[in-house]
């Protein structure tokens, strides 16, 4: 079982990996061409709806995903109630938001939101036709169909988007493309999952798992709420410009540790579940999973801070350079993000959702108190005083991480900081060794070898454990594949 197991949580990380290394590819590629076609602005109007999306995606969804992740046992019967569920839920936020479309328009001073929100919004309506199928998918831990659903996915709706940008559609093109997205990947989700809906709707299993994914629903709220909590707050009291510049420093951000994380999201919450019965066989691969995020999110993250300004400018131009410092800010928080998704996903693998809840709003209310107060002096101190709070958090969940399964803080530091230090030793010898490369394209690609030498021959003269195993594990792959 243990052996299943291992290999198991190595072909979700692989898969999980490959997936979203190849999503974050596309979406590079999608993003530089429409960051070229559009300006701050056009992202700045879509960028302000981003919490309202969020926020009715969590309500339709409810937290059962992870609830029938969670369950021993999963029935058709709990499927289908969850289907039905979404979708009356998906339906109901989407007439509540059309209806509130004007009053959101005047909250940000621009009338041209009242028919974009109402198009926008069509897509969580159309996501909530999957969300039982994504469950199963994710249960079952299917990564590599849904890497299957979610790459053509991204094709298809980032031709659409830039085909549209191209033709003077401005921010429709970016509309258009999330929910061409949404259609795309949530029919593959049909056509992937073994499980129908049928017409004989019970809700009782709702009523069963609401007790543990009430607490997850609000926690997703508080979450999303967090997340788009500046670009809100910019929203009104700044221009769609400023948001717009947030709004593109924040995307590279967020590809950047989303490649780790969603890697990791995507086998760690069942293998832990599986595990939970036994606290030190759970301790042990969570402490793996930890060196193993660590090992990767901080040389990505700190990396991409390193190479911001010659990334932005080359990729999509010297009119975004006013993102620079806001993206280099935000990619310290970035580097710890996967690190928090795992600790999260120990929380709720051990059923402790209440934790996962009260811990996300009383952060969240932290931020919000923090970024009112501190609007008036401007972004530059919002967006430090943000990545602060989020990092400071951490120490939070370690807290109960810790009384769960007995991981004292300094195994944790052991297990964490030995890859922050290495990789922060890397980027500042890789700045100070090419400061006097003039070259833009010399000095990003220079910045990118010598980081990422340093940091590989540091660990593997160090006998880095972690490090062999994944050189190892990638090499069987790469056999079998060929």
């Amino acid at each position: 079982m243990a052996e299943s197991l291992k290999e198991k949580t190595a072909k979700g990380l692989f898969w999980g990996g490959m997936s979203n290394g190849v999503q974050q590819l596309l979406t590079l590629l999608f993003g530089i061409i429409l960051a070229r076609l559009l300006n701050a602005t056009d992202y700045g109007m879509v960028g302000v709806l981003s919490i309202f999306t969020a926020i009715a995606g969590s309500l339709q969804e409810s937290g059962f995903t992870v609830a029938l992740a969670n369950k021993k046992q999963a029935t058709d019967e709990d499927y289908n109630a969850v289907f039905w569920f979404s979708l009356l839920m998906g339906a109901s936020m989407y007439t509540i938001l059309f209806f509130c479309a004007p009053l959101i328009a005047r909250f940000f001073n621009a009338p041209d939101l009242v028919p974009l929100s109402r198009v926008v919004f069509l897509g969580f309506l159309i996501s909530s036709t999957g969300i039982a199928h994504n469950a199963y998918l994710f249960r079952n831990l299917m990564v590599k169909q849904k890497a299957m659903a979610q790459i053509p996915a991204l094709i298809l709706s980032g031709t659409v988007g830039v085909v549209l940008a191209a033709k003077g559609f401005s921010y429709w093109g970016l509309a258009t493309q999330t929910l061409v997205y949404i259609a795309v990947v949530n029919g593959f989700f049909w056509y992937f999952s073994r499980w129908r809906p049928s017409w004989h709707i019970n809700f009782h299993p709702i009523r069963e798992m609401f007790g543990f994914s009430s607490k997850i629903l609000v926690t997703n709220v508080f979450v999303h709420t967090n997340n788009n909590l500046l670009s809100t707050i910019l929203g009104h009291f700044y221009s769609k410009a400023e948001v717009g510049n947030y709004t593109q420093a924040n995307k590279w951000n967020i590809m950047g540790f989303s490649l780790i994380s969603g890697m990791i999201s995507s086998v760690a919450q069942p293998v832990l579940t599986q595990a939970s019965d036994d606290s030190e066989r759970q301790r042990a691969i969570f402490r793996k999973m930890l060196r193993f995020t660590a090992f990767l999110s901080f040389p990505a993250l700190l990396g991409l801070a390193l190479i911001a300004p010659e990334f932005i400018v080359i990729a999509v131009t010297s009119k975004w350079i006013a993102c620079v410092p806001i993206l280099q800010i935000l990619c310290i928080w970035g580097a710890f993000m996967p690190i928090v998704t795992l600790y999260t996903n120990l929380i709720i693998s051990k059923g402790k959702s209440n934790i996962f809840m009260w811990n996300t709003i009383a952060m969240s209310l932290l931020q919000l108190t923090v970024m009112i107060i501190a609007h008036p002096y401007g972004i530059y101190l919002m967006i430090p005083l943000f990545v602060g709070i989020n990092i400071a958090w951490l120490g939070v969940w370690h807290i109960f991480v810790s009384r769960l399964i007995n991981l004292s803080l300094w195994s944790a530091l052991k297990d964490i900081v030995p890859f922050a230090a290495i990789a922060s030793l890397s980027i500042a010898a890789a700045y100070y060794l090419t400061l006097h490369i003039e070259n833009i394209y010399w000095l990003l690609m220079a910045k990118i070898v010598i980081a990422a030498s340093i940091y590989t021959l540091i660990l593997w003269a160090s006998n880095a454990t972690i490090f062999k195993e994944s050189i190892q594990f990638i090499s069987r792959r790469g056999k079998n594949i060929s």
